[in-house]
Protein backbone atom coordinates (compact mmCIF):
# COMPACT_ATOMS: atom_id res chain seq x y z
CA UNK A 1 0.00 0.00 0.00
CA UNK A 2 1.24 3.52 -0.53
CA UNK A 3 0.94 5.83 2.00
CA UNK A 4 0.93 9.76 2.76
CA UNK A 5 0.92 11.54 6.08
CA UNK A 6 0.02 15.28 5.13
CA UNK A 7 -0.78 18.19 7.32
CA UNK A 8 -0.13 21.78 8.00
CA UNK A 9 4.14 22.79 9.48
CA UNK A 10 3.84 21.50 12.93
CA UNK A 11 0.97 19.19 13.23
CA UNK A 12 3.02 16.38 13.83
CA UNK A 13 2.94 14.67 10.49
CA UNK A 14 6.58 13.66 10.35
CA UNK A 15 6.33 12.32 13.74
CA UNK A 16 3.20 10.14 13.22
CA UNK A 17 4.50 8.58 10.07
CA UNK A 18 7.38 8.00 11.75
CA UNK A 19 5.52 6.16 14.56
CA UNK A 20 3.60 4.59 11.87
CA UNK A 21 7.07 3.25 10.02
CA UNK A 22 7.86 1.91 13.44
CA UNK A 23 4.84 0.33 13.85
CA UNK A 24 4.98 -1.59 10.78
CA UNK A 25 8.81 -3.06 11.02
CA UNK A 26 7.98 -4.12 14.31
CA UNK A 27 5.29 -6.26 12.89
CA UNK A 28 8.12 -7.23 10.15
CA UNK A 29 6.52 -5.59 7.39
CA UNK A 30 8.70 -4.91 4.30
CA UNK A 31 8.41 -1.03 4.10
CA UNK A 32 9.94 1.78 1.99
CA UNK A 33 10.04 5.32 3.99
CA UNK A 34 10.16 7.97 1.75
CA UNK A 35 10.95 11.85 2.92
CA UNK A 36 9.08 13.86 0.36
CA UNK A 37 9.36 17.05 2.23
CA UNK A 38 12.30 19.49 1.46
CA UNK A 39 12.59 20.19 5.43
CA UNK A 40 14.17 16.80 6.14
CA UNK A 41 13.07 15.42 9.67
CA UNK A 42 11.96 11.71 8.58
CA UNK A 43 15.32 9.79 9.27
CA UNK A 44 16.29 12.09 12.44
CA UNK A 45 12.60 10.58 13.59
CA UNK A 46 13.43 7.04 12.96
CA UNK A 47 16.32 7.73 15.30
CA UNK A 48 19.27 8.61 12.69
CA UNK A 49 21.86 11.00 14.32
CA UNK A 50 21.54 14.67 12.98
CA UNK A 51 24.84 14.03 10.68
CA UNK A 52 23.39 10.40 8.77
CA UNK A 53 20.08 11.79 8.67
CA UNK A 54 21.95 15.13 7.07
CA UNK A 55 24.18 12.85 4.36
CA UNK A 56 20.87 10.60 3.05
CA UNK A 57 21.62 10.85 -0.49
CA UNK A 58 19.54 13.28 -2.15
CA UNK A 59 16.45 11.53 -4.85
CA UNK A 60 16.50 14.87 -6.59
CA UNK A 61 20.20 14.97 -6.96
CA UNK A 62 20.18 11.39 -8.94
CA UNK A 63 17.34 12.18 -11.18
CA UNK A 64 19.18 11.27 -14.14
CA UNK A 65 19.94 7.95 -12.85
CA UNK A 66 16.25 6.92 -11.78
CA UNK A 67 14.70 8.78 -15.42
CA UNK A 68 17.54 6.05 -17.32
CA UNK A 69 16.33 2.94 -15.42
CA UNK A 70 12.97 3.61 -15.29
CA UNK A 71 13.31 4.08 -19.25
CA UNK A 72 14.20 0.82 -19.75
CA UNK A 73 13.80 -0.36 -23.50
CA UNK A 74 10.18 1.79 -23.93
CA UNK A 75 10.03 3.01 -27.33
CA UNK A 76 8.14 6.23 -26.65
CA UNK A 77 10.80 7.50 -24.17
CA UNK A 78 13.57 8.99 -27.01
CA UNK A 79 15.83 9.57 -24.24
CA UNK A 80 15.60 9.83 -20.56
CA UNK A 81 16.89 13.82 -20.59
CA UNK A 82 12.76 13.67 -22.20
CA UNK A 83 11.30 12.12 -19.26
CA UNK A 84 9.52 14.92 -16.50
CA UNK A 85 8.80 13.62 -13.24
CA UNK A 86 4.88 12.67 -14.54
CA UNK A 87 6.19 10.58 -17.37
CA UNK A 88 4.12 7.32 -16.67
CA UNK A 89 5.32 3.75 -17.63
CA UNK A 90 4.33 1.81 -20.76
CA UNK A 91 5.75 -1.21 -22.57
CA UNK A 92 9.25 -1.77 -22.00
CA UNK A 93 9.35 0.73 -19.03
CA UNK A 94 11.27 -0.54 -15.62
CA UNK A 95 9.05 -0.99 -12.70
CA UNK A 96 10.19 -0.65 -9.16
CA UNK A 97 9.07 -3.19 -6.58
CA UNK A 98 9.35 -2.97 -2.52
CA UNK A 99 10.92 -6.12 -1.64
CA UNK A 100 13.56 -5.81 -4.33
CA UNK A 101 17.10 -5.01 -4.93
CA UNK A 102 17.78 -2.39 -8.04
CA UNK A 103 19.57 0.85 -9.08
CA UNK A 104 17.32 2.78 -8.21
CA UNK A 105 17.47 1.90 -3.99
CA UNK A 106 21.25 1.31 -4.33
CA UNK A 107 21.81 4.88 -4.90
CA UNK A 108 19.04 6.85 -3.09
CA UNK A 109 17.52 4.78 0.10
CA UNK A 110 19.43 3.94 3.14
CA UNK A 111 18.81 0.82 5.70
CA UNK A 112 17.43 1.80 8.66
CA UNK A 113 17.24 -0.68 11.45
CA UNK A 114 14.67 -0.11 13.92
CA UNK A 115 13.11 -2.29 16.65
CA UNK A 116 11.77 -5.66 14.67
CA UNK A 117 13.34 -5.11 11.18
CA UNK A 118 15.21 -2.69 8.82
CA UNK A 119 13.15 -0.25 6.69
CA UNK A 120 14.57 1.40 3.23
CA UNK A 121 14.69 5.20 4.07
CA UNK A 122 14.83 7.32 0.88
CA UNK A 123 14.82 11.28 0.56
CA UNK A 124 14.27 14.18 -1.92
CA UNK A 125 17.12 15.85 -0.38
CA UNK A 126 17.30 19.37 0.99
CA UNK A 127 17.17 22.96 -0.85
CA UNK A 128 20.89 24.08 -1.26
CA UNK A 129 22.78 27.15 -1.60
CA UNK A 130 22.98 26.03 -5.52
CA UNK A 131 18.79 25.86 -5.31
CA UNK A 132 18.16 29.46 -4.18
CA UNK A 133 16.52 31.79 -6.67
CA UNK A 134 17.09 29.37 -9.64
CA UNK A 135 15.00 26.12 -8.53
CA UNK A 136 11.25 25.68 -6.70
CA UNK A 137 11.35 22.74 -4.55
CA UNK A 138 8.62 20.73 -6.85
CA UNK A 139 12.22 19.81 -8.76
CA UNK A 140 13.11 18.40 -5.85
CA UNK A 141 9.67 16.28 -5.17
CA UNK A 142 9.54 15.39 -9.34
CA UNK A 143 12.18 12.33 -8.55
CA UNK A 144 9.71 10.78 -5.85
CA UNK A 145 6.82 11.24 -8.45
CA UNK A 146 8.28 9.01 -11.15
CA UNK A 147 9.19 6.60 -8.90
CA UNK A 148 5.69 6.35 -7.27
CA UNK A 149 4.80 6.20 -10.84
CA UNK A 150 6.75 3.43 -11.92
CA UNK A 151 6.09 1.25 -8.80
CA UNK A 152 4.27 -1.51 -7.55
CA UNK A 153 3.34 -2.50 -4.44
CA UNK A 154 0.92 -5.98 -3.53
CA UNK A 155 -0.94 -6.75 0.41
CA UNK A 156 0.87 -6.04 3.20
CA UNK A 157 4.24 -4.42 1.48
CA UNK A 158 3.82 -0.72 2.24
CA UNK A 159 5.19 2.86 1.24
CA UNK A 160 4.99 4.95 3.41
CA UNK A 161 5.83 9.03 2.36
CA UNK A 162 6.44 11.89 4.74
CA UNK A 163 4.80 14.76 2.40
CA UNK A 164 5.79 18.66 2.32
CA UNK A 165 3.50 20.46 4.35
CA UNK A 166 -0.05 22.22 3.60
CA UNK A 167 -1.66 21.73 0.59
CA UNK A 168 1.27 21.60 -1.90
CA UNK A 169 1.04 18.38 -3.55
CA UNK A 170 -1.87 19.89 -5.65
CA UNK A 171 0.73 21.65 -7.25
CA UNK A 172 1.11 18.18 -8.96
CA UNK A 173 -0.25 14.52 -9.43
CA UNK A 174 1.58 13.56 -6.53
CA UNK A 175 -1.98 13.82 -4.15
CA UNK A 176 -3.45 10.75 -6.35
CA UNK A 177 -0.37 8.21 -5.99
CA UNK A 178 -1.69 6.94 -3.06
CA UNK A 179 -3.93 4.24 -1.36
CA UNK A 180 -4.57 6.08 1.51
CA UNK A 181 -3.40 9.69 2.79
CA UNK A 182 -3.44 10.31 6.61
CA UNK A 183 -4.48 14.58 7.24
CA UNK A 184 -2.22 14.94 10.65
CA UNK A 185 -4.45 17.58 12.18
CA UNK A 186 -4.52 19.69 15.63
CA UNK A 187 -7.74 20.46 17.17
CA UNK A 188 -7.67 23.97 16.22
CA UNK A 189 -8.96 26.52 13.17
CA UNK A 190 -5.65 26.39 11.82
CA UNK A 191 -4.67 22.77 12.28
CA UNK A 192 -8.29 22.01 9.92
CA UNK A 193 -7.66 24.60 7.28
CA UNK A 194 -5.83 22.24 5.94
CA UNK A 195 -8.55 19.34 5.79
CA UNK A 196 -10.74 21.66 4.17
CA UNK A 197 -8.41 22.58 1.41
CA UNK A 198 -7.01 18.53 0.96
CA UNK A 199 -10.84 17.81 0.74
CA UNK A 200 -12.18 20.28 -1.80
CA UNK A 201 -8.86 19.70 -4.12
CA UNK A 202 -9.52 15.55 -3.61
CA UNK A 203 -13.01 15.60 -4.05
CA UNK A 204 -13.22 14.54 -7.68
CA UNK A 205 -10.36 12.21 -7.74
CA UNK A 206 -11.32 9.72 -5.37
CA UNK A 207 -8.41 10.24 -2.63
CA UNK A 208 -8.73 8.24 0.48
CA UNK A 209 -8.54 10.51 3.36
CA UNK A 210 -8.81 10.36 6.97
CA UNK A 211 -8.07 12.49 9.71
CA UNK A 212 -5.52 11.91 12.56
CA UNK A 213 -6.02 13.96 15.20
CA UNK A 214 -3.04 15.15 17.12
CA UNK A 215 -2.47 16.69 20.42
CA UNK A 216 -5.68 16.01 21.86
CA UNK A 217 -5.83 16.60 24.93
CA UNK A 218 -9.55 16.17 26.26
CA UNK A 219 -13.22 15.89 25.27
CA UNK A 220 -13.90 19.75 24.27
CA UNK A 221 -10.81 18.93 21.47
CA UNK A 222 -12.50 15.83 20.15
CA UNK A 223 -15.81 17.48 20.09
CA UNK A 224 -14.35 19.99 18.11
CA UNK A 225 -12.55 17.84 15.68
CA UNK A 226 -15.98 16.05 15.05
CA UNK A 227 -17.39 19.12 14.46
CA UNK A 228 -15.15 20.08 12.18
CA UNK A 229 -13.97 16.65 10.20
CA UNK A 230 -17.01 14.55 10.60
CA UNK A 231 -17.20 11.09 9.37
CA UNK A 232 -12.86 11.53 7.81
CA UNK A 233 -12.08 11.54 11.52
CA UNK A 234 -10.25 8.13 11.77
CA UNK A 235 -8.20 8.30 15.00
CA UNK A 236 -6.87 10.67 17.75
CA UNK A 237 -3.58 10.65 19.41
CA UNK A 238 -2.25 11.88 22.77
CA UNK A 239 0.18 13.29 24.66
CA UNK A 240 3.13 10.82 24.24
CA UNK A 241 6.00 10.60 26.66
CA UNK A 242 7.78 8.38 24.52
CA UNK A 243 7.75 10.78 21.47
CA UNK A 244 8.91 13.11 24.27
CA UNK A 245 12.05 10.84 24.71
CA UNK A 246 12.63 10.39 21.46
CA UNK A 247 12.72 14.03 20.28
CA UNK A 248 15.27 13.89 22.56
CA UNK A 249 17.35 11.65 21.14
CA UNK A 250 16.54 8.94 23.72
CA UNK A 251 13.99 6.82 22.66
CA UNK A 252 13.00 3.65 24.38
CA UNK A 253 12.08 0.41 23.09
CA UNK A 254 9.18 0.58 20.74
CA UNK A 255 7.13 -2.00 22.70
CA UNK A 256 7.03 0.90 25.67
CA UNK A 257 4.84 2.91 24.01
CA UNK A 258 1.76 3.80 25.40
CA UNK A 259 -1.27 1.48 25.07
CA UNK A 260 -3.69 3.86 23.32
CA UNK A 261 -1.23 5.04 21.02
CA UNK A 262 -0.30 1.59 19.79
CA UNK A 263 -4.35 1.05 19.61
CA UNK A 264 -4.33 4.15 17.42
CA UNK A 265 -1.77 2.88 15.82
CA UNK A 266 -3.42 -0.11 14.73
CA UNK A 267 -6.29 1.81 13.63
CA UNK A 268 -3.90 3.38 10.91
CA UNK A 269 -2.91 -0.24 9.69
CA UNK A 270 -6.16 -1.72 9.54
CA UNK A 271 -7.66 1.77 7.25
CA UNK A 272 -4.65 1.70 5.15
CA UNK A 273 -4.81 -2.50 4.70
CA UNK A 274 -8.75 -1.90 3.80
CA UNK A 275 -7.88 0.14 0.75
CA UNK A 276 -5.98 -2.22 -1.16
CA UNK A 277 -9.62 -4.09 -1.55
CA UNK A 278 -10.99 -0.90 -3.28
CA UNK A 279 -7.84 -0.43 -5.41
CA UNK A 280 -8.40 0.67 -9.05
CA UNK A 281 -5.31 0.30 -11.11
CA UNK A 282 -7.25 1.87 -14.26
CA UNK A 283 -8.02 4.80 -13.04
CA UNK A 284 -4.53 4.97 -11.13
CA UNK A 285 -3.44 4.74 -14.45
CA UNK A 286 -5.62 6.94 -16.12
CA UNK A 287 -5.27 10.02 -13.55
CA UNK A 288 -1.21 8.97 -13.87
CA UNK A 289 -1.74 10.06 -17.86
CA UNK A 290 -4.32 13.03 -16.71
CA UNK A 291 -1.53 15.30 -14.79
CA UNK A 292 0.98 14.25 -17.61
CA UNK A 293 -0.82 15.48 -20.43
CA UNK A 294 -1.44 18.48 -18.46
CA UNK A 295 2.13 19.23 -17.25
CA UNK A 296 3.41 18.04 -20.89
CA UNK A 297 1.08 21.38 -22.19
CA UNK A 298 1.59 24.05 -19.73
CA UNK A 299 5.94 23.27 -19.56
CA UNK A 300 7.35 19.96 -20.16
CA UNK A 301 6.58 20.28 -24.45
CA UNK A 302 8.09 23.79 -23.83
CA UNK A 303 11.33 22.27 -21.54
CA UNK A 304 12.05 19.22 -23.29
CA UNK A 305 10.91 20.11 -27.14
CA UNK A 306 9.11 16.99 -27.87
CA UNK A 307 5.47 16.29 -27.78
CA UNK A 308 5.25 14.41 -24.32
CA UNK A 309 1.70 13.23 -25.43
CA UNK A 310 3.00 10.59 -27.55
CA UNK A 311 5.19 8.96 -24.25
CA UNK A 312 1.49 8.02 -23.16
CA UNK A 313 1.26 3.99 -23.98
CA UNK A 314 -2.90 3.79 -24.56
CA UNK A 315 -2.84 0.09 -24.09
CA UNK A 316 -0.68 0.04 -20.95
CA UNK A 317 -1.93 -0.50 -16.96
CA UNK A 318 0.03 -0.59 -13.85
CA UNK A 319 -1.22 -3.33 -12.11
CA UNK A 320 0.28 -6.34 -9.36
CA UNK A 321 0.41 -9.64 -11.63
CA UNK A 322 -2.17 -11.97 -10.03
CA UNK A 323 -0.90 -14.49 -6.87
CA UNK A 324 2.19 -13.70 -7.09
CA UNK A 325 2.59 -9.44 -5.61
CA UNK A 326 4.95 -8.66 -8.17
CA UNK A 327 4.01 -5.88 -10.67
CA UNK A 328 3.89 -5.74 -14.65
CA UNK A 329 1.86 -3.93 -16.79
CA UNK A 330 -0.34 -4.98 -19.43
CA UNK A 331 -0.55 -3.82 -22.79
CA UNK A 332 -2.11 -6.31 -24.99
CA UNK A 333 -5.07 -3.88 -26.21
CA UNK A 334 -7.46 -4.43 -23.23
CA UNK A 335 -6.33 -1.91 -21.33
CA UNK A 336 -7.70 1.63 -20.98
CA UNK A 337 -7.29 4.17 -23.08
CA UNK A 338 -6.27 6.98 -21.02
CA UNK A 339 -6.79 9.64 -23.95
CA UNK A 340 -10.69 9.23 -24.25
CA UNK A 341 -11.36 8.40 -20.73
CA UNK A 342 -12.12 11.72 -19.03
CA UNK A 343 -11.26 12.92 -15.42
CA UNK A 344 -12.63 15.74 -13.75
CA UNK A 345 -12.26 19.05 -14.65
CA UNK A 346 -11.96 20.44 -11.38
CA UNK A 347 -9.15 22.72 -11.14
CA UNK A 348 -6.09 21.83 -8.75
CA UNK A 349 -3.03 24.41 -8.37
CA UNK A 350 -1.24 24.97 -11.60
CA UNK A 351 1.58 21.96 -12.71
CA UNK A 352 4.72 22.76 -11.43
CA UNK A 353 8.07 22.09 -13.85
CA UNK A 354 10.88 19.49 -12.52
Amino acid sequence: MKIAFVGKGGSGKTTLSSLFIRHLARHEFPVVAVDADINQHLGAALGLPEEEAAALPAMGARLPLIKEYLRGSNPRIASADSMIKTTPPGTGSRLLRVREDNPVYEACARTVQLDGGPVRLMATGPFTESDLGVACYHSKVGAVELCLNHLVDGREEYVVVDMTAGSDSFASGMFTRFDMTFLVAEPTRKGVSVYRQYKEYARDFGVALKVVGNKVQGQDDLDFLHAEVGEDLLVTVGHSDWVRAMEKGRPPRFDLLEEPNRAALDVLREAADGAYDRRDWERYTRQMVHFHLRNAESWGNAKTGADLAEQVDPGFVLREAPGNGTGEGTGDGEGISPLSLPLPSSATAAPQPA
